[in-house]
């Protein structure tokens, strides 16, 4: 879903959720044509919850993924997102993920998730799909991009990287890393809810 709202109470008209689920995958990916878009493959899921109040952490889900379609990273892949060959290998596969990560979101019945952009959303789907798998989070989705954008009154929608930076904040970790750009996204949830404003506004 890609309903747009201002209202930092989850929407107009709508019942504020107890939490905020955030939620960023790196994937298997190439630049040399060699990996589909459709064949792309999850690798590291972050996910952080924020209480809807007060947007102050609640928990943190991390996990690395093997992939099975195209188990070797590539090296473009690696220089992205820092995720190593190693890790994937000894990594649970997707459904042995969904498996522990269903126990701890389930934890937390009343929330919407969202995530930078609408990739996530799509990527999530498409790897249930390939498995077979029901999708776990049955949640609405919000674009926090979108969402941030227009709480602030930009005419371009900026890159987790730059939406950081028009915040005046330092990134936090690195960059395409499941778990640390879900932490910057749940960082920037008082500019993208429209409790907060930019130091300067940029369009």
């Amino acid at each position: 879903m890609d309903d747009v709202h201002t209202d930092a109470r989850a929407g107009r008209g709508s019942p504020q959720p107890a939490h905020y689920l955030l939620i960023d995958f790196e994937a298997t990916c190439a630049d040399d044509g060699s990996i589909a878009r459709t064949h792309m493959e999850i690798i590291e899921i972050g996910a952080v919850l924020v209480e809807a109040d007060t947007l102050s952490v609640v928990d943190e889900f991390q996990s690395f993924v093997r992939p099975v379609r195209h188990p070797r990273l590539t090296a473009f892949c690696t220089r992205l997102t820092s995720i190593r060959q190693a890790e994937v290998d000894a990594a649970p596969l997707f459904a042995d993920m969904l498996a522990a990560f269903k126990p701890w979101l389930y934890r937390y019945p009343d929330f919407l998730w969202g995530s930078w952009g609408d990739y996530d959303l799509h990527q999530l789907q498409q790897d249930c799909d390939f498995h077979r798998l029901p999708n776990p989070i049955g949640a609405p989705h919000r674009n926090i991009k979108q969402l941030f954008a227009q709480a602030q009154g930009l005419s371009k929608k900026p890159g987790l990287g730059e939406a950081v930076r028009l915040a005046g904040l330092e990134f936090a970790g690195t960059h395409h890393r499941g778990i640390d750009d879900a932490r910057n996204i749940a960082r920037l949830m008082p500019w993208a809810l429209g409790r907060a404003r930019l130091p300067s506004r940029r369009g």
